[in-house]
């Protein structure tokens, strides 16, 4: 049995008519290429990690139209009242989501005891802390060595003292 060579014969999609004037390629390349400058703005509505935040970015040829497009966004912004907006979607969604433990805001933190993972005791979040902003666990290493510390949610100047990690793995 034979097969018909499939490269005999007129292509299945016709000869390209190269009769059409072609533009020139500055035109078309000036047409998509891409702005050579770009400004990030954020926008944070407190100093604390738990605080909303809108991140747009503006585009432009030039760096005066840049800057030109960051005064006009940010204008429209506010005058629109998308910030105003962003704040009171944020505020809604902490009304009304708590986060599960483990997965940020006011998760309590882990300790190891006895073969099994427990939550730490402590006064944070229980009865003994009078902190009604919930509290954020936050580790580092310091010139001493390791530390870990509750901080407060509240916005910065209105939170409540940090409650530090003790040698028994207590918070106070």
């Amino acid at each position: 049995m034979s097969f018909p060579n499939p490269f005999d014969g007129a292509s299945p999609w016709g000869e390209a008519d190269t009769s059409k004037e072609n533009k020139p390629m500055t035109d078309v390349v000036a047409a998509v290429a891409p702005n050579k400058f770009k400004i990030g703005l954020t926008f944070k509505a407190a100093a604390g990690y738990d605080a909303e935040w809108l991140t747009p970015s503006v585009y432009g040829a030039t760096a005066e139209e840049v800057a030109t497009n960051a005064v006009d966004l940010i204008k429209a912004l506010a005058d629109k009242g998308v910030i105003e907006l962003a704040s009171h979607a944020a505020k809604k969604v902490r009304e009304t989501h708590q986060p599960t433990a483990g997965k940020g805001g006011n998760s309590t933190p882990k300790t190891f005891q006895g073969g099994k993972v427990q939550a730490a005791s402590g006064p944070f979040g229980g009865d003994g802390d009078s902190c009604s902003h919930g509290r954020t666990l936050r580790e580092g290493q310091g010139k001493n060595g390791p530390w870990a510390a509750m901080f407060c949610n509240a916005p910065k100047g209105s939170n409540c003292d940090p409650l530090w990690r003790q040698k028994d793995g207590s918070f106070s």
